[in-house]
């Protein structure tokens, strides 16, 4: 882990999407955060010490998902599947719920992590996080943390090392090139997940916080708040927390799942299609589902 002093930041961007904005002025107290995501091979260790079963291992009970198709009553999780071509970006197609996959096999049936052990893992939930984390001893990070961390010291970039997405053309996360769902040009190496450092740390020596994985936090989505100020005060707020579980639904959905935040964007983030491999960036994901691209890192407050 690597140990921040905490301090001040300008969190969340107006020149991106709503839902970041606007920005407002916090202050985090100084933490400790993992180097990089969780591995599988740490996850791995913890599941052989505790015996634990990931959600995505267990199949789904059709009476909390009303109209849910039986044949999908069976373990499995969400995993992308490259279009062939062009397809609507408003139908996101290219997700398929396939029985079999889980964080032991990434991909379903007959694949597995065996070469990728220091890859982030994923099909993880915000629970399976959770656990992991206490196992662990450790914590799931606020979202102001996690944006803390991700912004290495470079206060009010849009980027994690500055305001150009590849500087000279170097890439400097693991996220997709070309257009979106089937032309990844693959200028970064990958078309999954990558190995964890396969990038240069940023300012405060951590890797990952953009791109290759989303990061479960521990906030309840909701949108920014701007704390008034007493009259005559000069305080900035301190260790700002998301919204509430009573206010993390999606109303247009039949099944009403709570929602927290994911923070950092994946390798599935592209110029045409979802701009978030930004400290800023947010997304309000169910705290049931699993996917391929969404992990975690855990933290110690100090």
């Amino acid at each position: 882990m690597v140990r921040l002093d905490g301090g001040t930041m300008a969190m969340g961007s107006d020149n991106f999407y709503p839902e970041e904005a606007p920005v407002r002025r916090v202050r985090v107290d100084a933490f400790w955060i993992d180097e990089t995501p969780v591995t599988n091979a740490d996850f791995a260790q913890f599941v052989a010490e505790t015996d634990y079963v990931t959600f995505a291992e267990h199949a789904p009970d059709p009476r909390q998902y009303p109209g849910m198709d039986p044949s999908l009553a069976h373990p499995g999780s969400l995993v992308f599947e490259p279009a062939g071509f062009p397809a609507a970006l408003d139908q996101v197609s290219w997700w398929q719920f396939r029985l079999g996959a889980n964080w032991r096999q990434p991909l379903g049936p007959g694949s597995s992590t065996t070469g990728i052990e220091d890859h982030p893992v994923v099909h993880v939930t915000h629970a399976d996080a959770e656990a992991y984390a206490h196992w662990a001893g450790k914590a799931l990070p606020t979202e102001a943390e996690h944006e803390f961390a991700a912004r290495g010291g470079l206060d009010g970039s849009d980027y994690a090392w500055g305001n150009e997405l590849a500087p000279e053309g170097r890439m400097l996360a693991n996220y997709w090139q070309g257009p979106f769902p089937h032309g990844n040009s693959l200028e970064d190496g990958f078309l999954r997940t990558s190995p964890v450092r396969s990038y240069p740390p940023n300012g405060y020596g951590l890797y990952d916080l953009i791109g290759n994985v989303w990061e479960w936090t521990d906030d309840w989505y909701g949108q920014p708040r701007i704390e008034k100020k007493r009259p005559g005060s000069c305080c900035i707020p301190a260790n700002p927390r998301g919204g509430t579980r009573g206010g993390s639904f999606d109303k247009r959905e039949p099944v009403r799942i709570p929602r927290k935040v994911l923070k950092g964007g994946s390798h599935l983030c592209a110029e045409d299609y979802c701009r978030r491999y930004r400290p800023a960036a947010r997304y309000p994901q169910p705290t049931d589902t699993s996917t391929c691209h969404v992990g975690f890192r855990c933290v110690v407050r100090a």
